[in-house]
Parts: C-alpha cells; structure tokens; sequence
C-alpha cells in the first residue's frame, strides 16, 4: 500500500500555493467525461458536489436521509473559525496554525494544518457571498467570539445555529447544480460496500431504504464525505443515524484506517437523565464564553445553586487553568468535569454533572445582551430540562461528539486505494489528538470547496475516463455479498433489539476508551467485544422484511460494523502507549495531571490495514515532522 504522503516540498507557506501551480489539471472540455460519486451530502460532501458539478464534472450524491439538507451538519452550533483578524487583537494565518496544532497536541501534519488554516479566510467569503447570515457588528463588520483553547476572537457564528446556516449555503449551491444537470441526488439511499477494480475504485454498492433493493453505481472516483463514528458508544451528541459502515467498508476493500481511537468528548452536554435516553444533547462551546463552570465544594450541598455563595463555589478551571480559564480546550475541560464529579463533588441526581452559570454575566451585560447571543440554545435547554438558564444554572457533563480519526489520506485527500477520496469527519488529516472548537465547520468546507476539487483532478488526468458499467462482474459479484449479510442478518431470530446490543457496546467502549483509558480496560475490552459480537450473532432480533423499510435492519447492519470497529479502536488506543489530547492514558500522565505524550516513539499517525477476517490488523506508522512549529508540551495554565 502507498503510505507516501505527497507532501511538497518548500517553505511550510508555500506549500499548498505551490501545489496548485504544479499539480497536473483536467481542462473544461474534459470534466464531462468523467463521473464523481459522492457519498454525504452534509459540509464537506454538499460543497465537495457542488463544486465538482460547477467544474462541469458528471456527480453522483448518495446520502440516506430523505433531503440532503437532513445531514448532521445542521447540529453544528457554536461557530467556524477563519484567520480575518478582524478583532485587530492578534490574530493570523500562522496563529491559527499553531492554535491548531497545539490544540491537537502535535499529532496532525503541519503541511495539512497550515492550508486548513490559509483556506479559513475564503470560506467566510463563499459563505458570505452565498447569502450565509453571519452575526454583524453595529457598524456592519462580521461579528466574532472566542473558543476554547485560543486567546484570540476568531469564531464567526450565526447565533447558535452556525451549521444550520452553512448548510444552507452549501445546500443552496447543491440545488442548484440538481437543477441544472450536473449533480444526480439519490436520497434514501445507503452505501453498503465499496467497488475496487484492478486495484482503482470504480464504484459503490448501495441500498435502496425505501424498497430495499441493492443497486450499483460506477465511476471514475468516489469521494466520502461519511462523518464520524462516535455512535460507537451508543449515547452520543450525534444523529441517531451516524455510523461507521461506508469507511469501515472502505478499508476492508483496503483503506488503511488512522488513529481511529482519537475521538473528542465534548464537556459542554446535556447530562444523560437515564437509561430510557437514545442519545444526548450538545450545548455549544460558545457558551462558555460568558458562563462560569463551577462545583460545590461541599460534597453534601443540597442547597439550590443560587443559594450556594461565591466562597463556597469552585470555578475549578478558572482556578487551575488561569490564563485560559474556562475557555480551555475541550479534552482538558472534559477531564477536569469528570475529575471532579470522580471526587464527590458533581451535581444532580447522578453526580455526574457541573454547573454553567451565566448570573455573571447577565448582570454585566444585562439580559438582552446575553439573550442576543445565545436565547435560542437557551430555549433548547429549557425545552428538554424545564429549567431556564438565565435563572438556574445549566447542568453539563462531557459526551462524546467529534472523531478525529477516519480514512488515511495523503495531501490530496487520497485513501490508500487510488480512486478513493475522504474529506471532513471522515479522513483523520486536519485535527490529531483533539479538535479546537469551531474548528470542524471549515475543515468540511475547505475539504469541500477548495482541496478536493483542485487535487482530484491530479488523479483523474492519470486515469483517462475508461467506461465501466454497474453490470460488471465486479459489481455484481459485491452486490451478492451484501445481500448475504443482509440475510444473514435477517435469519438471526434472537431475543434482542440492535438497540440494547448497541447500548451494551457503548458502555463498555464509554467505561474503557472514553474519557481517560488504562491498559487494563482495554485489555478487558478486547476481551469482551468479540463475545459481545458473538452474542449479536446469536441473539439479534431484526422484526419485517429487507424488501421495505426497515429501520431495525438498518441499525442492525451499521452496529455489526460497530463491533469489528470497536476492537480496532480499542487496539489503537492500547497501542498508543502514552497520552496525547483526547487519548488520557492513565499510566502517563504529569504530576498535575496533564496528558504526558512520547514523542521519542509516537510523533507518528498510527494506520491499520486490513489483513482478512483471521488476522489483527497490519500497522505502519507516518513520522510526523515538526518544522514550524516545534514539539511542545501543552500549557493552558500560564
């Protein structure tokens, strides 16, 4: 397999400009001839098939929900990041660079890191320019706030509702193509497994949700725009329907996976209440911009919040972490929620909860003031708490909601498999061991509207566009096999709902690779997942037909995936013998406990390859270099 990176070579700001000029190109008149399957039609795969569709190349969007405007983008709350510096408080290209790979703790690539960071500036141009209602200034200028884990206001937002807008935008873009021939919409419609033709990616296997009939599609090149897996643990902020099938197809067809056990707990949810709750409910990080986080520091306070007095409150991030205060990143503030809440000193009736408290700052800046940034989360907490914000605390806890991991994926956004393509959530390029908030929004939109469409091209020129058809043997050959498993699935005729299996999964993988980890869990994980998995093999129960919508067969499928995933995850984090970012390895950690990383033998990107049912996965490792920015241990408190 080609592990080779392509990174070019120069100064680290040149980099990506450099490429652009020397890449190989496809002309106007040749883009017709060759046709693009995108699978997601969320950020990164709306303004992936708009903008390849603009060029004049044939697209072909998958997604399974009923309108492409359904992805899980829309939840996207707090804000998206870009270097305008238009505070004047600081702020660059190189700043945002070096704020992203620290917040990742030296994970990532520097080459990917810093065009992220030069593409931010466009997007809030495109954005802009398609009508995106960013919040202004009295004076006209785009307004921006904080996030966790910078000391500068570079987050441009829309209320709370930044991903809905953006959507909006890049959906508007994809309507119009629909309309205007270049881009095929199939809604409805799963991805179940990947083509691969004589070692090139020609085509995907899909399912029909409403008749379930297997069909095939073919191209010249596939681009996943998937998102994340972090319905791995069942209750997550995620969308119920979040799964890990197209990119676990995909490397079983020989893409290799990286860090897959990279995967954020964002600290700033909705507690779960109990074991009814199917998922849970972010509150966005901009939030903390204004709210205080704090405890009782009396373990037994059954006090009212408001009852409870200044000297009997602990702000324990202001206190350990002075100089970013609450606005740490979101791997330090998640461990430091459940620290607390570990020692007795977590409210509501699980104990496991914090409070954040906005009395502060309504009384500086007044109601309206705060209600101007904020009141549509703060209806949503009241409709699903019964409490108001502006009066009683909100009650958080961290949930798991970002996977830094996915698909391997060189400069150009190309798997291990030629042909195959990953952009946003799905590849693990951009982020390493953590992503800063507001962070994710442009990337989906960089990979979207600016790399992929220009490094695409550099494959499709060496493969002049050879016609292969959905009848191909190969095609068909891969539609048999996806129609085994669904029936296999079918005959199971166990006891158990995909729905309490999948329960029992995430708690085990929450218990043991989620906020923090210890060799011994995971090696108990390990353990325990394959017979988890075979207990699904033995007890599933999947009620109706596989001919006609069938939710329950749906989630049957996309949990099956999420067992053999699980185990790689588990692997990858018992491999990765130190801590770094999200991956909190309780044998290594500093004296006030921080994340201890290894650089000497971890400076790399872990990636699994495939090696057939009876084998452990293969690993090979990717050197990280750090040039521009030189390894570093995090510091957040001075």
């Amino acid at each position: 397999m080609d592990f080779n990176a392509k990174i070019p070579d120069g100064p680290i700001e040149d980099k990506w400009t450099g490429h652009l000029e020397s890449i190989r190109l496809v002309g106007p008149r040749n883009r017709p001839k060759y046709k693009i399957i995108v699978v997601g039609s969320g950020l990164s795969g709306g303004a992936t098939a708009a903008s390849l569709a603009a060029m004049g190349y044939k697209v072909n969007c998958f997604c399974f929900q009923d309108s492409p405007r359904r992805a899980h983008s829309i939840a996207a709350q707090g804000g998206i990041n870009a270097a305008k510096n238009y505070r004047n408080d600081g702020d660059s290209v190189f700043r945002l660079f070096m704020d992203t790979q620290k917040g990742g703790d030296y994970r990532a690539r520097e080459a990917n890191v810093y065009r992220l960071a030069q593409c931010s500036t466009g997007i809030i141009d495109q954005a802009v320019a398609q009508g995106v209602p960013f919040a202004r200034e009295y004076g006209g200028m785009l307004a921006n706030r904080s996030f966790g884990g910078v000391l500068v206001q570079r987050t441009f937002y829309c209320r709370g509702e930044t991903g809905q807008q953006l959507l909006l935008g890049a959906n508007s873009s994809l309507a119009e193509q629909i309309r205007n021939g270049g881009v095929k919409m199939h809604t409805r419609s799963e991805m179940m497994d990947l083509v691969v033709v004589d070692g090139r990616t020609r085509g995907i296997v899909y399912r029909d949700l409403v008749t379930g009939e297997v069909r095939s599609e073919s191209a010249d090149a596939v681009v996943l725009a998937t998102g994340g897996y972090c319905n791995v643990y069942f209750l997550s902020t995620n969308a119920k329907g979040c799964n890990v099938t197209a990119i676990w197809r995909a490397y079983k067809r020989g893409a290799a996976m990286a860090n897959p056990n990279f995967v954020q707990i964002h600290p700033t949810c909705i507690p779960a209440s109990g074991d009814h709750q199917a998922k849970l409910t972010l509150m966005s990080e901009s939030l903390r911009n204004d709210g205080r986080i704090w405890v009782p520091k009396n373990q037994d306070d059954q006090r009212k919040p408001s009852d409870i007095p200044e000297e009997d409150r602990y702000y324990y991030l202001e206190e350990r972490y002075p100089r970013f205060g609450n606005l740490v990143p979101r791997d330090v503030a998640a461990r430091n929620a459940k620290d607390v809440c570990d020692s007795g000193m977590g409210v509501g009736s699980t104990g496991y909860g914090v409070y954040l408290d906005f009395c502060d700052a309504i009384h500086e800046q007044g109601e309206k003031a705060v209600n101007a940034k904020y009141a549509n989360l703060f209806e949503m907490y009241e409709r699903i708490t019964s409490d108001d914000p502006r009066h009683t605390p909100m009650r958080i806890y961290p949930a798991p909601h970002y996977t830094m991991g996915g698909l391997w994926v060189d400069y150009n956004l190309m798997t291990t498999i030629p042909g195959l393509f990953a952009v946003g959530e799905a590849n693990f390029s951009d982020h390493g061991a953590n992503r800063l908030g507001a962070s994710s929004l442009m990337q989906c939109l960089a990979d979207g509207y600016f790399v992929l469409p220009a490094t695409i091209g550099d494959y499709l020129s060496r493969h002049p566009s050879a016609e292969i058809s959905a009848d191909d043997q190969h095609f068909k050959a891969v539609e048999h096999e996806v129609r085994d498993r669904l029936l296999k699935l079918m005959s199971i005729k166990g006891n158990r709902s995909a729905s309490s299996l999948h329960r029992q999964l995430g708690k085990l993988m929450i218990d043991h690779c989620g906020i923090s980890r210890n060799q011994q869990g995971l090696e108990e994980a390990l353990r325990k997942i394959p017979q988890m998995k075979e207990e699904f093999g033995s007890q599933l129960s999947v009620p109706g037909s596989d001919d006609q919508v069938n939710q329950a067969l749906e989630h049957a499928g996309r949990l099956s995936d999420f067992y053999d995933f699980a185990e790689l995850m588990c692997r990858d984090a018992l491999h990765r013998d130190e801590s770094c970012g999200c991956h909190f390895r309780e044998e290594h950690q500093t004296a006030e406990g921080e994340a201890l990383r290894n650089d000497e033998k971890f400076a790399n990107v872990s990636a699994w390859q495939y090696r057939g049912e009876d084998n452990e996965a293969e690993l090979y490792q990717e050197s990280l270099e750090f040039e521009a920015a030189p390894l570093a241990q995090r510091n957040y408190k001075t």
